[in-house]
């Protein structure tokens, strides 16, 4: 008998689940939440002015590298040394710290691709279990609803704190914010941030998936079941057995 139990509850490796909606849209959430992560995680870039004498007898660059997760606060224009311009040159940084909407985005990606794996070990592994299961289902259904809010609440968060990093780094507006007498400045070049808008636009594509998955989810669960029929008042009851 324990030999049959431990068959019956063993690993049972099945591919079909994959061509159902409910494995194939899991899939495609495993392969979405890494361009999400990796495209947020992974930027770097760095934004530079121009900075002149009102004489005109120096001309000289500055630059700031800012990355992951962004804590622009602590990032210092880099190189002028002092004095210049006959005066103390006093450091030039960026303004803001954006690191709780990055890294809030990025853990909850980080999060949905390690219950993806789980789940398509479910799937793929132990079908039998799942289905035979009514906890498994209802628990997958809960934690499927909690990603789909999750995504929009951390994508929201991210696509306004990307908002202000263009800003804060925008060679214009730094120029406009910071540049005063005895100093000329002149806008310089700045990092292209597709790879951030990427990660947004990742973001809500991940809301739509987790949320439709729902739909799938939730017909594997009890709750989900068809209604009992009401009974025939026209049929009389069951016969009793003597």
């Amino acid at each position: 008998m324990n030999r049959l139990t431990q068959k019956m509850s063993g690993l049972q490796l099945n591919f079909s689940p994959l061509t159902e909606p409910l494995g194939f849209i899991k899939v495609l959430e495993w392969f979405f939440s890494i361009f999400s992560f990796a495209t947020c995680g992974g930027y770097s870039g760095k934004t530079s002015i121009n900075v002149s004498c009102a004489n005109k007898t120096e001309n000289k660059t500055i630059e700031a590298s800012f990355m992951y997760p962004f804590r622009l606060n602590n990032v210092i224009f880099q190189g002028i040394s002092s004095p210049y311009c006959g005066e103390t040159w006093k450091e030039w940084h960026l303004t803001g710290d954006y690191s709780s909407p990055a890294q809030f985005y990025v853990t909850i990606a980080v999060f949905a691709f390690l219950y993806c794996i789980g789940a398509l070990v479910v799937y793929l592994g132990f079908r039998h279990l799942y289905q035979g299961s009514p906890k498994l289902p209802l628990i997958d259904f809960i934690f499927t609803l909690i990603f789909a809010f999750m995504w929009l609440v951390s994508s929201s968060a991210w696509a306004k704190g990307l908002t202000d990093i263009k800003y804060v780094t925008s060679p214009a507006n730094i120029v406009t914010n910071y540049c005063k007498t005895p100093y000329s400045c002149t806008p310089g070049s700045e990092s292209r941030m597709g790879s951030l808008n990427i990660s947004v636009a990742f973001g809500f594509l991940n809301l739509i998936l987790w949320a439709g998955n729902a739909w799938f989810v939730y017909k594997e669960t009890n709750l989900h079941a068809p209604p009992q029929p009401p009974p025939n008042p026209e049929q009389g009851p069951p016969p009793s057995s003597m």
